[in-house]
């Protein structure tokens, strides 16, 4: 259904209104916020996957001039908004160099024990409030053979616009769920047998790549945020910490990089 549109005002877009502004869209999209159980997806890889994990499209905003095609997969009968790049710059205040945005409803998020079921390696996050760095994580952890992905309430949205084009839209093929203030959040992790361990620069921790995981064994691996990192009472409740040795004076990598090779070591075994 193509629809063209010349007023940044006109009430059909107003779902994408002020995309750059993070803290407006958390607001929005948040529970009780004006466009809750919805989430923006950029480009069309990002919403060809988000089709075929399931989820249901409710409208595009496509910039008139694009010249690629709209992605085959994308249901007729869902409204197609074609505007200016300037009418999509006053709307959304963001260049679309993809050429296309949309929104998709979102789905009701498991419970943190329906993840931890069907996973035998899992991520588990505190207070990871960049979006970028989320979306590095996500795409390492989907890339690398992590299983799952439980946040706790301060960590930023798996779906959130800026993370799922990092991410190249591997968030819907993670499973993901929010989980408690840590430590407390941890406590299904425990029940479910898995084994916990800690990402932390201290140098007096164990070397990652010499930690020794049995094959049957469910191994969780906490990670925190960018400069403050874990805090002291998420590292006081795991089983062990681990360190990625560094070299050269460094003392640690960013939280995206750290979390790849974490990844990579707690899973090539």
């Amino acid at each position: 259904m193509k629809i063209s549109i010349i007023d940044p005002a006109d009430p059909r877009i107003l779902d994408y209104i002020g995309l750059r502004d993070h803290q407006l869209r958390r607001q929005r999209e948040s529970p009780g916020g004006d466009l809750a159980g919805v989430f923006i997806a950029e480009g069309a890889l990002v919403v060809e996957r988000a089709l075929l994990a399931g989820y249901r499209l409710k409208s595009l905003l496509i910039d008139a001039t694009r010249g690629e095609p709209i992605p085959a997969m994308v249901p007729p009968d869902v409204p197609h908004y074609f505007a200016g790049p300037d009418v999509v710059l006053e709307v959304t205040g963001i260049h679309l160099h993809r050429g296309l945005i949309s929104v998709f409803y979102r789905k009701e998020l498991p419970y943190p024990e329906e993840v931890l079921a069907a996973a035998r390696r899992i991520v588990v996050l505190e207070n990871v409030t960049n979006p970028t760095n989320l979306g590095v994580i996500v795409r390492a952890a989907a890339g690398l053979g992590m299983d799952g992905l439980l946040l706790d309430p301060r960590s930023c949205d798996p779906l959130y616009r800026r993370s799922l084009r990092v991410a190249m839209g591997e968030a819907f093929a993670l499973p993901h769920a929010r989980i408690n203030r840590l430590p407390m959040g941890l406590d299904p992790v425990r029940r479910a047998g898995f084994r916990i361990a800690a990402l932390t620069p201290d140098a007096t921790a164990t070397p990652i790549d010499q930690i020794v995981i049995p094959p049957d064994e469910k191994f969780a691996i906490l990670l925190g945020a960018e400069g403050p990192g874990l805090s002291d009472a998420a590292l006081a409740a795991v089983d062990e910490r681990v360190v990625i040795p560094m070299q050269n004076g460094v003392d640690s990598l960013n939280v995206g990089s750290a979390a790849a090779v974490a990844f990579y070591a707690l899973t090539r075994r």
